[in-house]
């Protein structure tokens, strides 16, 4: 016991160490520029020390913006490359970097203000692909706002509403509190297959409980109530229809004749061995819905092309003007001033790469737009509105995927500088916001015009708000591991960071560096540890 309890003393110690070494400013932008000079430092090791460095510090987000300043200014002062071009990467450490200090200091912000008008645009999205037919096959639907997914076949279907019963009660589901005997009315299309109902109705049950509750679908089957008598619902039986080729046709309500505000409920699987139909199964090839074998999927060339482009975009127009007032909403959200004060993490930001400007002398203003624009739409917004999944606890399928790309492209045009020469070869999302992107600008300039007439951030406004974030995300990391997982890069590079900088006084960070280096050594030696 005396000997642990002197091994666990000089691993304090050596640790105590490391952690004054990393809190130290001066040491650990010299360590990084030293890194970032090794050949086998690889682009992978400087997202992952920027990924350490961001959870070791999140809890003192002063010290962590500290040295992103610092690493920022270094950045841009050596930089040899077009101006234009800077910080719109991630090579770097102090990319990274800036992406998660930009994530974490906006993650307010974005819960506060944007995550409603992202969440409605997102629910408007589903619904209106959902309005319409969708091919269970190829995903393809006739309401979308991407004509890759758009199901340009002409489908006739009427709209149905379900009264829909869970019967699946268990032990288990009282103990996730899963009310599995509710009632709810659905409404699907006459053209919906098994498995598209399904999934209908367990998209009202999400919106109850959330998508991370869900049910696996093949452990769920469908019945319908005729005459107080239950019929199995399946997407494959015996009454299939079967097509020429041998294909089979997906069963659907119409194929079922299940009327308008017919009974259905929701059970267990009673066949645990019985092979769902879903479109990327091996069965896929042998299977159709709503876009028959016979079909042509691609138009001929020439000018039947583009009479066929000009129905795509009527039909994706439709959409377009659907979702309009919730993309609308989303971007005001974004580069509008909510009460006159837009994020003080986006003031800051803005601050330095206005003082860079100062320093290098530059004086064309679209350089500085350009730079704003990296550090912060695309760096982080695009992100946020590509993947809705980060934020709430829902499905990201395909097609919505899709969809969010077209609004995101739509989004980063807005704050480009270059004007668009829009014609019959543009592809159709371009066309499709064309005279909506010329206003967006103009609101995004206003944007950026008026936060750099505010004038600097105070350092006591800065150091209020950082220390704020700070303290509401208390506990949520493993720190101290993070910080090993940082030390274990000091300890493998210590020959060339105790070489440092020519012209830099390295005494004590050499000393500081021999203390690491006994720390790992004993933790490997260490007989507990």
């Amino acid at each position: 016991m005396p000997q642990r309890a002197q091994e666990q003393g000089d691993l304090n110690q050596g640790f105590n160490a490391l952690y004054n070494f990393l809190n130290n400013e001066r040491f650990l932008v010299i360590s990084i520029h030293v890194l970032e000079q090794q050949k086998d430092f690889t682009i992978k090791d400087r997202c992952r020390f920027a990924s350490f460095l961001t959870i070791a510090f999140h809890s003192n987000l002063v010290h962590l913006t500290n040295v992103l300043d610092h690493l920022l200014k270094d950045l841009m002062d050596r930089s040899s490359a077009q101006p234009k071009l800077l910080l719109r990467g991630t090579e770097t450490v102090v990319e990274k970097l800036l992406t998660n200090w930009v994530s974490l200091c906006m993650y307010g912000f974005l819960r506060e203000s944007v995550g409603e008008p992202l969440f409605k645009l997102v629910s408007a999205i589903k619904q209106r692909i959902n309005l319409g037919p969708v091919d269970a096959i190829s995903g393809k639907a006739l309401y979308t706002l991407n004509e890759d997914w758009l199901l340009w076949q002409i489908t006739d279907f009427k709209p149905l509403k379900l009264d829909v019963t869970f019967q699946l009660n268990t032990d288990a589901d009282v103990e996730r509190d899963h009310d599995s005997s509710s009632r709810f009315e659905v409404e699907v299309l006459d053209c919906d297959t098994v498995e598209q109902v399904k999934e209908k109705i367990f998209e009202t049950f999400y919106n109850k409980y959330g998508y991370s509750q869900r049910w696996q679908m093949e452990d769920i089957d469908l019945e319908v109530i005729k005459k107080g008598e239950h019929q199995r619902l399946q997407d494959i039986d015996q009454t299939s229809q079967e097509l020429e080729g041998g294909k089979k046709k997906l069963n659907t309500m119409g194929h079922y004749h299940i009327p308008n505000e017919a009974s259905l409920v929701v059970i267990r699987k009673r066949e645990k061995d019985s092979k769902p139909v879903i479109p990327n199964s091996e069965w896929a090839d042998n299977l159709c819905h709503l876009i028959s074998p016979q079909s042509v999927s691609v138009p001929e060339p020439g000018k039947k092309k583009f009479k066929v482009k000009e129905m795509y975009l009527t039909k994706l127009v439709s959409s377009k003007v659907a979702l309009q007032s919730f993309v609308e909403n989303l971007f005001r959200s974004i580069w509008s001033l909510h009460n006159g004060k837009p994020p003080i993490a986006v003031r800051h930001i803005f601050d330095i790469l206005q003082e860079q400007a100062n320093n290098k002398k530059i004086t064309d203003p679209d350089v500085l737009h350009i730079w704003k624009t990296n550090s912060l739409p695309l760096r982080f917004w695009i992100n946020v509105i590509k993947n809705p999944q980060f934020v709430f606890d829902i499905e990201k399928t395909s097609h919505l995927d899709g969809c969010l790309s077209v609004i995101a492209q739509t989004f980063m045009d807005s704050f480009s500088l270059s004007s668009q020469q829009l014609g019959k070869h543009s592809p159709t999302n371009k066309v499709l916001y064309a005279r909506d992107v010329p206003h967006y600008k103009e609101e995004v300039k206003g944007y950026y015009r008026y936060i750099a007439d505010l004038g600097s951030v105070s350092e006591e406004e800065l150091e209020n708000f950082l220390t704020e974030e700070s303290q509401k995300h208390q506990n949520e990391f493993k720190e101290k591991d993070a910080m090993i997982e940082l030390g274990k890069y000091i300890q493998k590079y210590s020959v060339q960071l105790e070489s440092g900088p020519e012209g830099e006084d390295l005494t004590d960070m050499r000393d500081a560096i021999v203390q690491i280096r006994k720390y790992y050594d004993q933790k490997s030696t260490c007989s507990w540890e």
